[in-house]
């Protein structure tokens, strides 16, 4: 199938989401290691994206890390914008992360090898949590979200190759539902519409694979 061009910031926004925010007393480190030490029972979501592209095999391995970042002033998420030039998901925001290597012993191993090479976070500034649900992309992966908590501080040494920015996102403001957008784009000759979430924040347009894990992290959360 040909690659699908299209900007996401025009598509056509159907729906809010709309849930209950995650209650900012367990937006806090001690709540979330106990959450994914024990967690719920709850159901991911199957975005357009998700559902679609599960059903054309093979799939690739990869993993990302979700990093939320200890700040004082509340715990935020880090994300990277990606160059321009990238084959897959050119100029998106994303979390850290690529595809799985021989060498990586698991899903893990990759997310945090991926994260050095990518934001130079040196793997001791990470607490790992735990991971949520394989998520499906339309271009062929299959990912594990790794959640992780970073220290600060920490320093940043971007791939200059992968990443064009580094940015913050307070987890409060993507954690509520309110900013959870529903958009839709229609495809001519034959290709359909496909509906995918985008939180948008400030200059920065959070949508796809990205936005639709982190629906899962918002629901796992609530559940």
């Amino acid at each position: 199938m040909p690659k699908l061009i299209f900007d996401p910031k025009i598509a056509t926004v159907v729906s809010i989401a709309g849930e209950l925010a995650v209650p900012s007393e367990h937006l806090v480190s001690p709540w979330l290691r106990q959450r994914f030490a024990s967690p719920p029972v709850w159901c991911p979501e199957i975005t357009d994206e998700n559902g679609l592209r599960s059903q054309r095999l093979p799939l690739r391995p990869a993993s990302v890390l979700i990093p939320l970042v200890a700040r004082e002033g509340g715990m935020t998420l880090l994300l990277t914008q990606r160059t321009a030039h990238l084959h897959d998901h050119p100029g998106q925001v994303s979390f850290p992360g690529g595809r799985a290597e021989k060498t990586d012993a698991s899903a893990i191993e990759t997310a945090l090898r991926e994260t050095e090479e990518e934001v130079g976070i040196d793997r001791s500034r990470l607490d790992v949590l735990g991971t949520l649900p394989n998520y499906c992309t339309i271009t062929g992966y299959l990912v594990t979200p790794v959640v992780s908590i970073v220290t600060p501080p920490f320093d940043f040494q971007p791939d200059p190759f992968e990443v064009a920015e580094i940015f913050e996102v307070p987890l409060s403001f993507l954690m509520d539902g309110a900013h959870h957008q529903r958009r839709m784009t229609e495809f001519s000759a034959g290709f359909g519409r496909r509906i995918f979430y985008a939180m948008p924040y400030e200059r920065f347009f959070i949508w796809g694979a990205t936005a639709g894990m982190l629906r899962n992290l918002f629901h796992f959360l609530r559940a």
